[in-house]
Formats: C-alpha cells, structure tokens, sequence
C-alpha cells in the first residue's frame, strides 16, 4: 500500500504542477483577448472620426486615444528622403513599405508611409522605390505611433529598415520630424508605381478565447486522469485482496476435507 500511496502523490504532484501552468496560460490567453478587445474599440472608435489636421495630434509621443486616427496634411514630398522598410505584408501579398518625408505647408516635416511596394519575383525586395507625386499634394491617412525594436531593426542602413521608427529615421535622414508618422490612405494627386495603401487592421479577436478553453480543457483533462488513475489502482487492489481471499478460502476448504 505504501507503494502506491507515494505513486499518488507523485501524480498529484506532477498533475498540481502543471495544473498550475495551465491555468496561468489559459488566464494569460484571456488577458490577451482583452487587451485585444480594448485595442479593436479603440480603433472602432477612432477610425470613424472626421479627419483633422495632421498637426493637432502630432506633439509629443502618440497615445493610444491618437492612433487610428484620420488626418490630413498638405505639403511637398521629398524624394530625397525616404526609407524602405522590408519585410511587410498586406494581406496576402508581401513587399516593402516606403515611408517619405513630407514637407508641409506649415513648415513642420511628418513622415509618411506612402504604402506597399509589393515583393518583385525576379529582384525581390532590392526594387526601385517609385517617386512620389510631385508638387503640392494633401494627404489623407491615420495615425501610428512609432515601432520600437533591437537597433538593427529600426535603424536604416543603405536607405532599408525592418521597423519604422520616426527618431531613427529623423537621424538618418538629418531631418526634424515629430514623434510617430502617417499611414496613407489616399492622396491627391494619386501616385503611380503600384503603392497599395496599408489598410486598418482586420477588427478580429485571433484565437485566445480557443486557446485559452485549450488550456483549461487540458487541465481538466489532467486532474480527472489522477482520478481515474487512482480509482483503477483501488480496483485493481479490490481485485487482488478478493483473489487472495478466495485462495485463502479454497485452501481452508481443502484442508477441513
């Protein structure tokens, strides 16, 4: 009996261990929809206000009330200073994002990324960047606040960055530009060279509600297979006790003959 009793409390310990880990990954999974769900009511919110002008939400770092939302900004583009950032999607198609400074017409550069530049089979991402629109031009966009990763993602080399970063871009391009940038959607007049504008995100939850029901599915799972674990250990004990008893009982039998 002692046997058994230290395999069941080895597997409840084990099954204690990961129930725990379970269980904190299914609430992380739930802490995600909800953050999920708080950033689509922003975006919901915030993509359906009327435009403003690109310099009343652009002063200090980007909130969270100021991304998504619509704005406009008249100026020049500068041909001379733009980036290409690689390693970029929109929806099935893969390319680079071309981010140019805008020279505005109240005197105040804003970056801009003017949209896609989708992936070439023959050449890659190594493509060359289609000029802007010349002249005066207004752009309609929404706000986006700066990506932040390791050094070799945000700052460019050779005119190329993975992440669009408005600081490091500013350094390279020797150019003073606020924090964050816009992500076009039109622009008057249109621009050639095939740019796909970088639409808002799909205003979908992803999978943490079934990945988070995974996980406490799983720890179910484990504690009802202690359970059952230790009721076939008791049976299979029950059964042994009443082989032996009717062994014993034969052999009593046998022996009053």
């Amino acid at each position: 009996m002692r046997k058994l009793w230290v395999r069941w409390l080895a597997l409840i310990g084990l099954t204690a261990v990961l129930a725990a880990v379970m269980i904190r990954l299914g609430e992380w999974q739930v802490h995600r929809l909800e953050g999920r769900r708080a950033a689509n009511a922003i975006i919901r919110t915030n993509r359906s206000a009327a435009p403003v002008d690109w310099s009343t939400l652009f002063g200090g770092s980007i909130t969270s009330a100021q991304q998504w939302r619509p704005v406009t900004a008249t100026g020049t583009f500068d041909a001379t200073k733009q980036i290409q950032v690689r390693y970029r999607s929109v929806g099935s198609t893969d390319g680079s994002e071309i981010v140019t400074v805008l020279h505005t017409t109240s005197g105040r550069d804003v970056l801009v990324d003017r949209g896609l530049l989708p992936r070439s089979a023959s050449s890659g991402d190594d493509q060359t960047i289609p000029a802007p629109p010349s002249g005066t031009v207004t752009v309609t966009g929404y706000v986006r606040g700066d990506e932040n990763g390791k050094p070799t993602a945000v700052v460019p080399v050779d005119g190329k960055a993975r992440l669009i970063n408005s600081a490091a871009i500013a350094k390279a391009l020797d150019v003073s530009l606020p924090s964050g940038y816009i992500a076009l959607t039109s622009v008057t007049p249109s621009q050639s060279g095939g740019l796909v504008p970088v639409p808002y995100p799909e205003l979908d939850e992803g999978p943490h509600l079934s990945y988070a029901i995974q996980w406490f599915c799983f720890t179910v799972i484990a504690v009802a297979g202690v359970v059952i674990l230790i009721r076939a250990d008791l049976r299979d004990r029950h059964k042994i006790a009443q082989r032996a008893a009717r062994r014993r009982d034969s052999a009593a039998h046998t022996a009053d003959r």
